[in-house]
């Protein structure tokens, strides 16, 4: 990870660029499915409170799954990034390091490692697997899941660091600072704040390195994908 050259990186503003919005239209679009996920996070949260169970609530993952989906397909021809495939060297490399982030998920959890408690997803009715639920929870988790974070994470926030002209950034040229502020949040996301920093450092050096979104992406989906069949397995719940 290096520090691009200000001087010669620096782009000469312009009357145009100094009245241009903080967020632009093509942030918006990658913001958007991200705040519509969290919203459901904390609905479900204030629902709690107010006296539902988890049981009762379980609904709402498959409804904040479509409204993302939704959202994401709406948007889809303003995704440039995901335009052309990764290449098959790229592809194995980013699945390789998710297996390892998946490793360390579920090795990095001393309590001075958590942040709070996680009911998670437990997709068990009258004591037996929901399956339609937990075929959802999983499909989310891998499949739409890793599109919506990484679109926010890596292609708007890791970019937008650097320059508000997000979209001409380069992603071999992110600098240390975006590298940072980025992992650091994406962990502090997760109540598994540690392993939730070096999933977003594996996903930010693939991101840096490969040049295409589809590498975290594919990082993030075997994570995902390989820590529910996990879960689904050991029952563990709190995982998800």
């Amino acid at each position: 990870m290096t520090e691009p050259d200000e001087a010669q990186t620096a782009p000469t503003a312009s009357p145009a660029a100094a009245d241009a919005p903080l967020l632009n239209r093509a942030a918006w679009r990658r913001i958007l499915p991200f705040l519509a996920y969290v919203f459901f996070i904390f609905a479900g949260d204030m629902l709690e409170r107010m006296g539902h169970t988890p049981a009762s609530l379980l609904w709402l993952y498959p409804v904040k799954i479509t409204v993302v989906i939704v959202l994401l397909a709406l948007f889809w021809r303003d995704y440039n990034e995901l335009g052309r495939p990764a290449p098959r060297r790229t592809v194995a490399l980013a699945a390789a390091a998710g297996a390892v982030v998946l490793v360390l998920w579920i090795s990095l959890d001393a309590p001075w490692m958590i942040v709070g408690a996680a009911a998670g997803y437990d997709p068990r009715l009258g004591g037996a697997i929901d399956w339609p639920l937990a075929l959802v929870r999983l499909a989310g988790a891998a499949l739409v899941v890793p599109v919506m974070e990484e679109l926010f994470w890596r292609s708007f926030l890791m970019r937008w660091i650097e320059s508000a002209e997000f979209q001409s950034v380069d992603p071999s040229r992110l600098g240390i600072k975006s590298f940072v502020v980025t992992a650091v949040l994406f962990g502090f996301e997760h109540n598994l704040w540690l392993a939730g920093i070096v999933a977003g450092a594996v996903y930010g050096w693939l991101y840096h390195r490969c040049r295409t979104l589809w590498a975290p992406i594919v990082a993030h989906a075997v994570t995902n994908g390989l820590l529910g069949v996990w879960v689904v397995a050991t029952g563990n719940w709190s995982y998800w």
